[in-house]
């Protein structure tokens, strides 16, 4: 008797929750707001009753450095049970799927558009993803509004428990697909771009609407609300942000040829012929912020495809490919290739992440960002909840690399942040 009074009680909860959603909507007219709406808006927050073990830290303390909060989040991310206890099973997300609505709501998706601002400019994202659901879907709950499109590639070799939970979060969102052909993604090797480059048509194709193109991968996290990323990509007026700099040491990566063998990439011997059209090759990394216009160039631009089949057996050309384009005259947003337009990945907004080499105690003239507080991987901090403060300090609109698995704390604060300060954004909206 009390099991089938507990599932009335909460068939009834749901029923309330979606009819408030429902007239919510029909009673939002299309060209202006209401700061009523924002009452709507306030069982969307984050509280401590949504989150896991996680919850016991001071996520207030922590984004604002306190020692006694970060060390109590230190102590925890290197206790196996409570790392254990944090992380979410893939069939978790298999199941969840099953009810779109209740998955939705459970998870505290967005179900409108926050502002009339963030309606009118919607953002299109490829995510290319090969594990850590989890991940994934807290950066797509993270970075989810309606008037967005979002494109996902889950590697060919990923595990089947992957593309199943994959494949049933993306199947509750209607402005959420799967790539419509998936690659098998080799490190350092031209499929990496092929993914991004498979779903930057995919949402060419699906969408006339959206203004700017950003891509990510599964370890990815915003740090910056939709409305801040709107205003930022609205600042640009037309422009693209990602590094883009003179080639230097990095140049035998292209003028060797490469190959895959046994799903690795390996030197082939070979000499390669000058780029095409005499196009200067620029260096830079995988990610990328760059308006519709560059990518209808990507997509159409006869130099540009022919560029894409030189650089299809060179050696990491994520971190030329895009840098190049940027840098190649008549492109909408790009700048010209003299070094006087030189584009730092500390400049840009596209991505921020640490790099070991480049890591010193604070006040080192020579170092670029404070030490890592979480580990390294691939000389790659994986950032630690002591991160946050310098990380929000930033100007970047993304940070990577993040990981539930070696510290979920430091995602879920700024989860927590981040939604917060979306809704409080509200309040100075319409007031």
């Amino acid at each position: 008797m009390r099991l089938v009074k507990r599932r009335f009680l909460k068939l009834l909860l749901l029923s309330v929750v979606l009819g408030s959603l429902w007239m919510l909507r029909v009673s939002r007219p299309k060209m202006s707001w209401n700061p009523s709406y924002i009452m709507g808006y306030s069982w969307l927050e984050y509280t401590n009753d949504d989150g896991g073990p996680e919850k016991v830290c001071n996520c207030s303390a922590i984004l604002l450095g306190e020692t006694g909060a970060l060390e109590q989040a230190k102590l925890l991310t290197i206790t196996k049970d409570f790392k254990k206890s944090v992380q979410i099973p893939d069939e978790y997300y298999i199941n969840a799927t099953q009810d779109c609505s209740q998955f939705k709501i459970s998870r505290k998706y967005l179900p409108y558009p926050l502002s009339q601002e963030e309606e009118d400019f919607p953002l299109a994202y490829s995510m290319v993803v090969h594990h850590k659901v989890q991940n994934f879907e807290r950066l797509l709950r993270a970075i989810y509004s309606p008037q967005n499109i979002y494109c996902v590639h889950v590697d060919k070799k990923s595990d089947i428990s992957v593309f199943s939970a994959i494949m049933g979060i993306t199947s509750c969102f209607p402005n959420v697909f799967m790539v419509s052909k998936s690659v098998s993604v080799v490190y350092a090797a031209w499929p990496r771009v092929q993914a991004d480059l498979n779903c930057m048509a995919d949402l060419y194709n699906a969408s006339t609407t959206w203004k700017y193109f950003i891509n990510l991968c599964g370890q990815d996290f915003p740090l910056k609300t939709n409305l801040e990323i709107v205003r930022m990509l609205r600042s640009l007026r037309g422009g693209n942000s990602l590094e883009s700099e003179q080639i230097g040491g990095k140049k035998w990566r292209v003028t060797n040829a490469y190959q895959i063998v046994d799903g690795q990439i390996q030197a082939s011997g070979k000499v390669k012929d000058p780029p095409p059209f005499n196009l200067p090759i620029m260096s830079g990394n995988a990610y990328i912020v760059v308006s519709r216009g560059y990518v209808h160039s990507v997509l159409e631009d006869n130099r540009i495809q022919a560029l894409i089949e030189w650089f299809k057996d060179t050696y990491s050309p994520d971190e030329f490919l895009w840098a190049t384009i940027q840098r190649i005259p008549g492109v909408p947003g790009s700048t010209w290739p003299n070094s006087k337009y030189d584009m730092t990945d500390m400049n840009a907004i596209a991505r921020l992440v640490k790099w070991w080499l480049h890591e010193g105690s604070q006040g080192t003239l020579e170092a670029v960002y404070p030490e890592c507080h979480g580990n390294h991987v691939r000389e790659i901090c994986v950032y630690g909840a002591g991160d946050l403060p310098w990380l929000l300090e930033q100007h970047h609109l993304f940070a990577n690399k993040f990981d539930t698995d070696t510290d979920p704390i430091a995602v879920y604060c700024l989860e927590k942040y981040l939604r917060q300060k979306a809704l409080a954004e509200l309040h100075w909206i319409y007031y």
